[in-house]
């Protein structure tokens, strides 16, 4: 039992500080945040498993954060406001043509990041060429181009 506590008490707390850290898409990681991810993962596996390295741990460790996962997906389906503290909301980097910049501080972004996507999604050379620019719940941006004169 204890195995499952901690492995609840790991994933909520996990869920907590990488939301808390704020939203880039996986096109901004660094090798900072790569390293960051190999340590957090090292020092989890450590907290889960405590002393106990047996396959029998593990696989109950797996099954818990499996069904907690399975468990808070179906919590944010029946509740929109839990599902706006796990997951955010969508965010306007670029609104009608005015960018914000509290926004882009905010997700640590820049318009090299906007951007990129602008230029993936609609070949866009301009910034001026976007009407909006979302950064979206799943850390994605959606670029909207401004419609041609």
């Amino acid at each position: 039992m204890d195995s499952v506590i901690r492995g609840v008490a790991i994933y909520l707390f996990l869920v907590i500080i990488i939301r808390a850290s704020g939203r880039r898409t996986m096109a901004q990681a660094t090798p900072f945040d790569f390293v960051l991810l190999l340590i957090v993962a090292e020092t989890t596996q450590q907290a889960l498993l405590g002393d106990d390295f047996s396959i029998t741990n593990a696989v109950l460790l797996i099954v818990t954060l499996f069904m907690l996962d399975i468990g808070l997906s179906y919590l944010k389906r029946w509740s929109p406001a839990v599902s706006k503290v796990i997951d955010g909301r969508p965010t306007f980097l670029i609104h009608d043509g005015k960018i914000d910049d509290r926004a882009l501080k905010k997700t640590r972004m820049d318009t090299a990041d906007i951007m990129m996507s602008a230029r993936a999604q609609h070949g866009l050379e301009r910034l001026d060429q976007i009407k909006h620019a979302v950064l979206e719940n799943d850390a994605g941006i959606t670029i909207i181009p401004r419609p041609s004169k």
